[in-house]
């Protein structure tokens, strides 16, 4: 569990494939303390540290990770965004995320909005449903709060300390991002869908 408020950056070292799967060597050294086998979100996909390095960690990706988010498309020299998982005196921060990424969404416009950036994304057709006007998004691992909800568009406010901390000040149109919705809504519509105890 992670509260979506990165505390650093990172830089993929290293992508090795392991037949299907991936090996992630990450360059972390303001990262903080960690054990092996400790989860770390990795631009909002939790990842399992599976050995460390001089500078970091390296963790295996399985072939859903890959398909389900951007981890796929990174190569060496990309930057991430990273936390490590919440402990009992974390301050929380953000919100609840889980470092489940629900798909992969696409920044359609960037703008100044005083000294903020406003962004908006545009989601994965069904996960729009999950987005809700004042809620709480995770958008590569950074816990947002959502501005407005228009069909499978949503739109947020950076300030500029997110923008200069985290990947999204690198962000352009077009850029695509791991998402993950609110974790609440989606245990309220399986309790909503769901068949009736017996």
């Amino acid at each position: 569990m992670f509260t979506g408020i990165v505390q650093t950056r990172g830089t993929v070292a290293s992508v090795e494939d392991r037949g299907g799967d991936g090996r992630f060597a990450i360059d972390a050294p303001d990262l903080g303390e960690f054990a092996i086998g400790d989860s770390i979100s990795v631009s909002g996909a939790c990842l399992t540290a599976v050995a460390r390095t001089a500078s970091g960690f390296v963790a295996d990706v399985s072939r859903e990770t890959l398909d389900r988010t951007t981890l796929g498309d990174l190569g060496p020299g990309a930057a991430v965004n990273l936390e490590l998982s919440l402990t009992p005196s974390t301050a929380l921060g953000g919100h609840l995320v889980t470092g489940h990424v629900d798909g992969v969404g696409e920044l359609v416009s960037d703008e100044e909005d005083a000294r903020s950036r406003r962004l908006r994304f545009r989601v994965p057709a069904g996960l729009e449903r999950y987005i809700a006007a004042k809620g709480s998004v995770c958008v590569d691992g950074v816990s947002l709060t959502v501005n407005e909800v228009e069909g499978r568009e949503f739109g947020v406010n950076v300030i500029p300390h997110t923008m200069a901390v985290t990947t999204l000040g690198a962000a352009r149109p077009g850029s695509r991002f791991n998402l993950e919705v609110d974790l609440i809504a989606r245990y309220v519509e399986r309790l909503l869908n769901g068949a009736p105890p017996a």
